[in-house]
């Protein structure tokens, strides 16, 4: 909760990383949504954790390959961010997702993941690579929702570097709610 906080007194956007069931489920967490789930029982998790990202503006999913293949699970999900007023971008982490149309249906602003994660590979030269890719989707399609995780500070300052030389360059970087329809 306190980076959350300071991110958003910092003025950064925070979004809520929302713990979802995989289908190899590797690494449960203790708490995620999870299909079977009661809509009473989605709204009551995710409310616990938006109280840990109080000023989240929006919700993507961490893991969740068979969360977000549940229909019926997102259909209990999308509500619950529409009633808090948040978007929803999709992780993509599998192919049988049907997170963003079920967030579409229920008006729910929202995009997807649409270029590869920015750091599969945790090395700096991969991550670099991922950037570039990044940027050769972004023009291919007009725009591009990559998406990476909270890094060292190596690898960090590499993203934040890249981005200053392609922003100088006329790439224009944003945050998700400037994707989000």
């Amino acid at each position: 909760m306190d980076i959350a906080k300071e991110a958003h007194r910092r003025g950064f956007q925070v979004m809520l990383h929302l713990p979802m069931q995989s289908v190899a489920n590797e690494t449960p967490e203790a708490q995620e949504l999870r299909p079977g789930m009661s809509a009473p029982e989605v709204a009551a998790l995710v409310d616990q954790f938006l109280q840990n990202a109080p000023d989240a503006a929006g919700v993507n999913n961490h893991q969740g390959s068979q969360a977000t293949a549940d229909a019926a699970l997102m259909d209990a999900l999308m509500p619950v961010l529409r009633d808090h007023n948040l978007f929803y971008v999709d992780s993509r982490t599998t192919a049988a997702t049907v997170a963003y149309d079920t967030a579409q249906g229920f008006g729910v602003r929202s995009a997807f993941r649409n270029v590869p994660f920015l750091d599969d590979v945790a090395e700096v030269a991969a991550v670099r690579k991922q950037l570039e890719l990044a940027l050769r989707g972004a023009r291919e399609k007009g725009e591009a929702v990559a998406i990476g995780h909270p890094q060292p500070p190596r690898r960090s300052r590499l993203c934040a570097k890249f981005c200053r030389k392609r922003r100088r360059k006329g790439s224009a970087w944003c945050w998700p709610p400037k994707l989000v329809h």
